[in-house]
């Protein structure tokens, strides 16, 4: 393959990196030297108990006790730093500063800043209320609420207090939002009135009255008025009214937790049932958030650093590791269509930014939209642009080069809500090259497999992680025997990590991922599981039967077309397809919605009763499936011919 450089860091710009910091530190401490990043990565993986150690004394890991070992066991149930005790929020505010503002939040309405002093007082009187309403170490506190400051300040009072952190965005529908938070029973929803998108606001009270009716385990209701501040909710508090019961002018506490407590549960797609409820520890989130956000995004004190996200995506947990490095969180709620296209860029230039994070297909629609950012802005502070969420099509690198900056460090990263952190992804000592990540993570041994088993390079195969890192989860809430864990990750290849994607590595380090390859549904960088839908449809008399893909388009958009078994004596006319996309939008969200619904005769079924959701997003990705196929597995194999002629006529 060749490769097309569109940048190189300058001499400067390495030496002044964190991660040549970091490597000076090895040198000094340990007498480690490495020639180049390949050698630094492979003794990362290799030595994996002595990279996290070097680690743990490099950011200086402020614990209670000392470890007896780094780490124990084999994957899935490795023992990460026994014995010590530690808190993430802890480490955040060894970074409280009055020279600089502790959040930065822009909406389509207003902008504002929050200052140290601020977020202290109204971290510690949340704190103080949830202890006195009985919130204790392990409890569940959950959240429903849009990307504003108050979801971070929640986030820090329920966390200092060794309490379980969990938040659904407001886009979601009740039904969506219920089945991800019952499995994990919250004592205490922190909930809003709604949210503001394109300059319309979307009401939802009717939403949460709904969530507090589901879930028997919430006791206590704190209600954030956002659309409206006058608004109320029955049997809630208001959230101002707790900053006024409880200021003492005092500086929050943090309770000291196990290395393993959890710190959070986020959801997976829920593609096979129920989403999985997957649970981070404090200790293990806390020492990749420093090791990415300070040596691979190379964020330092004092800078602003920005992410388009919802608090539905791991990227707003993500973003409170800015925090931990001293720089300045940027959060933004609303549209970035409006009032125009380039309003996040107009942001970025008015702040100054300087590290910009989104999704790709935010990115691949302002080159669509052809906007000449660099003719607007000079965005002479901005260092790094941040990718994520689906592959970046390799004219959207050249897109950027030339219409933002020629000088920028184009950031593509992979990750996922697993293990709330980047795989593979931005590297500030190698080029850039087009359409390409720039390397794996340092700690991650991750490899390409081909059909044996076997690691490759410069071919499509299975992204396998070979050895255990910290943030892995340390179980799925109310999985007995961790047997949904096991079954998620490590049953193609035990003891190793099987996550779902496509990559290929090359000779150079660079690699690029080519989507997902189970059937989870990678929406615009959201996942979806296809379960949510089939809940929805399930309940439309008009529908016999259903499958929904997602297909990963060349130029890194996607299109999910959803095909209907229509029931005896009906068809698919603009009423029922009008009521499909109603039903998706209102119970889950816009993005479930699909682009094309297609009647077809039949849905594919394994031996077993599983819709062939896989080989079917294959063929229509003009995939040979041939080998992987087992046409005596199918149950009805009429529908699969069908599907296979309906893929090869598909535009």
């Amino acid at each position: 393959m060749e490769y097309k450089k569109l940048w190189s860091p300058s001499d400067k710009f390495i030496q002044d990196s964190n991660l040549n910091e970091y490597k000076n530190w090895l040198s000094h401490s340990r007498g480690l030297d490495f020639h180049d990043y390949n050698h630094l990565w492979r003794w990362s993986t290799e030595s994996y108990e002595q990279f996290w150690l070097s680690l743990w004394e490099y950011f200086n890991i402020q614990a209670k006790v000392i470890f007896t070992k780094v780490a124990s066991g084999s994957m899935p149930n490795v023992k990460w730093f026994e014995g010590t005790t530690l808190n993430y929020a802890e480490h955040i505010f060894r970074h409280r500063s009055n020279d600089r503002p502790a959040l930065y939040f822009q909406n389509e309405v207003v902008k504002q800043e929050i200052s140290w002093d601020t977020l202290a007082k109204k971290v510690r009187a949340l704190q103080l209320y949830l202890k006195s309403v009985g919130i204790e170490k392990g409890d569940c506190v959950c959240g429903f609420l849009p990307n504003i400051p108050e979801a971070i300040i929640a986030f820090l009072a329920v966390n200092s207090l060794g309490a379980v952190w969990s938040c659904a965005s407001p886009d979601f529908g009740a039904e969506t939002v219920v089945e991800r938070f019952t499995q994990i029973k919250p004592k205490v929803l922190i909930s809003c009135d709604g949210y503001r998108y394109s300059n319309k606001t979307f009401e939802k009270s009717k939403t949460v009255k709904e969530i507090r009716q589901s879930i028997d385990s919430i006791q206590h209701c704190i209600h954030v008025p956002y659309l409206d501040e006058n608004s109320t909710i029955p049997d809630s508090i208001l959230l101002e009214e707790i900053y006024r019961q409880f200021l003492d002018n005092e500086l929050p506490v943090f309770e000291s937790v196990p290395f393993d407590h959890p710190i959070w549960v986020l959801y997976s797609s829920g593609t096979t049932g129920l989403p999985k409820a997957i649970t981070h520890s404090h200790g293990g989130v806390l020492l990749e958030h420093l090791k990415y956000m300070s040596l691979h995004n190379d964020v330092k004190e004092g800078e602003y650093f920005f992410w388009f996200t919802t608090t539905g995506w791991m990227m707003w947990n993500y973003l409170q590791a800015s925090m931990l490095v001293g720089a300045v969180p940027v959060i933004f709620d609303g549209s970035p269509a409006y009032p125009s296209m380039d309003v996040l860029w107009e942001m970025a230039e008015e702040l100054p930014l300087h590290h910009f994070g989104t999704s790709a297909p935010y990115l691949t629609a302002c080159m669509k939209k052809e906007l000449k950012i660099k003719e607007s802005y000079s965005l002479k502070n901005l260092k790094s642009i941040g990718s994520t969420g689906a592959p970046l099509p390799p004219e959207v690198f050249e897109w950027i080069y030339k219409n933002i900056s020629e000088d920028v460090w184009l950031c593509s990263m992979s990750g996922g809500t697993d293990v709330c952190t980047a795989f593979v992804g931005g590297n500030p000592s190698l080029p850039v090259y087009k359409g390409l990540i720039q390397s794996r993570a340092l700690g991650c041994a991750l490899y390409a497999y081909d059909q044996d088993g076997n690691p490759i390079n410069n071919s499509l195969g299975e992204m396998v992680i070979e050895k255990p890192m910290p943030s892995m989860p340390i179980y799925f809430w109310n999985d007995e025997g961790n047997d949904r864990y096991r079954k998620s990750y490590f049953l193609e290849y035990p003891g190793k990590w099987r996550h779902g994607d496509w990559i290929n590595i090359f000779d150079n380090g660079s690699l690029i991922i080519q989507g997902r390859s189970d059937a989870t549904l990678n929406r615009k960088g959201i996942r979806i599981g296809t379960a949510e839908i089939y809940n929805v449809l399930d309940d439309i008399k008009s529908i016999k039967d259903s499958l929904i893909i997602n297909i990963e388009l060349d130029d890194g958009g996607d299109e999910m077309p959803l095909f209907v078994v229509i029931s005896e004596g009906k068809e698919l006319n603009d009423a029922v397809k009008q009521e499909i996309n109603k039903n998706l939008k209102s119970q889950c969200s816009p993005r479930h919605v699909p682009d094309r619904i297609i009647a077809v005769p039949d849905i594919p079924y394994t031996l077993s009763g599983k819709k062939m959701e896989v080989p079917v997003k294959k063929l229509f990705l003009k995939m040979d499936i041939s080998k992987s196929l087992n046409k005596d597995a199918v149950r009805n194999p009429k529908a699969l011919e069908y599907f296979i002629e309906l893929a090869k006529a598909y535009k």
